[in-house]
């Protein structure tokens, strides 16, 4: 294990304050990206950017440009003097919180697109969300200039998509994927949780519990694509409170939908728990 950078957590916030502080971090440096509000999920992230790097940075940003015209960017929650806290008692080395007018200032026109891997999926559902994903993880990268950039598996589609983009633009650094966090009764830890009503929270453990009986039933033998499918809308439709927008069983690496046997799948879904949109994945032939 290496050391973490030692001393006081230094917290920046403009472009110019970024490069000086980075300059001062001995590598290889982590990088964890975040939009705030952070939870178990992220801290993990952190635990393992710090058992991996000399020195480790996070940024929080919620980006207006990944939010939809019909999504709330307002009711999304913030608490940054929490999430300083957690930060500290972490032994994060840098903080960078930008402002929006930073990160698109007036003019600003230039934007990132992976084509074909966020066509579906997130992608189809929320049209424009990894245009804005991929030019801020962009802008992160190319001001940050990580040796390794942590994201969580729950987001498995982002994954992939940022993944490509720093291959694609030759940014020389690896992206880690680090284990979904999950809650006791297996529903993944997310900001967006905190949404959720005492009964909807109750009932959006049925995401876990569909992606259970698809699993189980694989290492059971089936291997069917459509099989896996009808195992988990069945679950899904029989929870009052929840309304299913896809399910999928897809390439991992292409993410295309697949029809007939499948041996390695990516099995992702997006339901509605009440008003509160929830996403979840499993990897399956690992």
């Amino acid at each position: 294990m290496i050391a973490g950078g030692g001393g006081r957590m230094k917290e920046v916030h403009s472009l110019g304050e970024l490069r000086l502080a980075r300059q001062g971090l001995p590598g290889p440096l982590g990088f964890v990206p975040t939009m705030g509000y952070l939870h178990a999920g992220h801290l993990s992230l952190v635990r393992r950017a710090k058992s991996e790097c000399a020195s480790v940075a996070v940024s929080i940003f919620v980006n207006p440009a990944q939010f939809g015209p019909n999504e709330d960017l307002a009711a999304y929650p913030v608490d940054l003097p929490r999430d300083q806290a957690l930060l500290e008692q972490a032994a994060v080395d840098l903080l960078w919180v930008p402002t929006a007018d930073q990160m698109y200032p007036a003019g600003f026109q230039t934007w990132v697109t992976v084509e074909e891997l966020t066509r579906p999926l997130e992608g189809e559902h929320r049209p424009g969300h990894f245009r804005g994903v991929a030019t801020i993880v962009a802008k992160l990268f190319n001001a940050m200039h990580p040796d390794r950039a942590y994201f969580g598996q729950k987001d498995a589609q982002q994954l992939a998509v940022v993944r490509r983009l720093a291959q694609d633009l030759d940014f020389p650094l690896e992206v880690v994927a680090c284990p979904t966090m999950r809650e006791a009764d297996g529903l993944a830890m997310s900001s967006r949780n905190a949404r959720l009503n005492p009964k909807e929270r109750q009932a959006a453990s049925v995401l876990y519990r569909a992606l259970s009986a698809a699993q189980q039933a694989h290492a059971g033998g089936e291997r069917e694509a459509g099989a896996l499918r009808r195992s988990m809308v069945e679950i899904l439709q029989a929870e009052p409170l929840s309304r299913i927008q896809y399910v999928s069983v897809a390439d991992p690496e292409t993410l295309a939908e697949l029809q007939g046997e499948v041996r390695r799948t990516l099995l992702s879904m997006a339901v509605f728990v009440g008003k509160t949109r929830l996403i979840d994945n499993v990897l399956l032939g690992d």
